[in-house]
């Protein structure tokens, strides 16, 4: 949900006072026609919140959390479970992990996965991948529970995660329903970095080293499982495509 524009000046006039429109603008990487047609509609994208935010040097979550309906994102603080993070470590990161273990490939040293830059590019390097995080909060009945919190519809809840995404809000509802961190939601989505949500490092890493080798085994072949069916159906509907268009001459 956008935020309230009075809402966002009188934040402006705190963050940033006596710089205009267009030094905002310019500062934070935003077209000004972009933020001018937010204010007029009196609704205020929180890309724009927290691109602002880092332009002038607050934690975006922060900033965010001086915004209904995000107040209560300054207080939670959780770290993510081993189940969230997993769910968005890579399928080659997996495969690379039971093959160590198996003795196929020579352990990798720790250095060869820096902190940061190797917890921040599981995340954000690639798509980061929505549903799979959901699946992996999912005590059995979540999405009906967002829904009925939110007011929004089964259907259209479920286009979005058959899409792979999530509106910022629905992704703090479907954290707060699931009773994870609410920030959570807000990294998986890419609107915020796990740094600035305040994951500790190298929680990727640490995640898969402690997952026991049976469980190891079963995600992997469920990725790869999953990636097969995924394969199967774009040959499938390539050679539609192709059947088409030999019919068609």
């Amino acid at each position: 949900m956008p935020v309230s524009a009075l809402v966002f000046r009188d934040w402006l006039q705190e963050l940033a006072p006596g710089n205009t429109a267009a030094d905002i603008c310019r500062r934070a990487g935003l077209k000004r026609s972009t933020l001018a047609q937010q204010l007029v509609r009196g609704k205020v994208a929180e890309a724009t919140v927290v691109a602002v935010a880092r332009a002038y040097g607050e934690n975006p979550v922060l900033g965010l959390a001086r915004f209904a309906p995000y107040g209560d994102l300054a207080s939670s603080t959780a770290t993510p479970t081993d189940a969230e993070l997993l769910s968005q470590v890579s399928t080659a990161r997996l495969l690379e992990e039971l093959l160590v273990r198996g003795g196929e490939l020579p352990a990798v040293p720790p250095a060869s996965h820096p902190g940061p830059a190797r917890a921040e590019s599981e995340c954000s390097s690639c798509e980061p991948d929505v549903r799979q995080w959901v699946d992996a909060i999912d005590d059995g009945d979540l999405r009906q529970r967002v829904s009925e919190a939110t007011g929004i519809a089964p259907q259209n809840l479920s286009a979005q995660l058959r899409a792979n995404r999530l509106s910022p809000e629905l992704a703090v509802s479907t954290a707060r329903e699931a009773g994870v961190g609410l920030r959570n939601g807000l990294v998986i989505t890419g609107l915020v970095t796990a740094t600035e949500a305040g994951w500790p490092l190298e929680a990727w890493e640490q995640a898969v080293r402690r997952l026991p080798d049976a469980e190891l085994a079963f995600m992997a072949a469920e990725r790869l499982a999953s990636l097969g069916r995924a394969l199967r159906r774009t040959t499938t509907d390539a050679r539609a495509v192709r059947r088409v268009w030999e019919h068609l001459g």
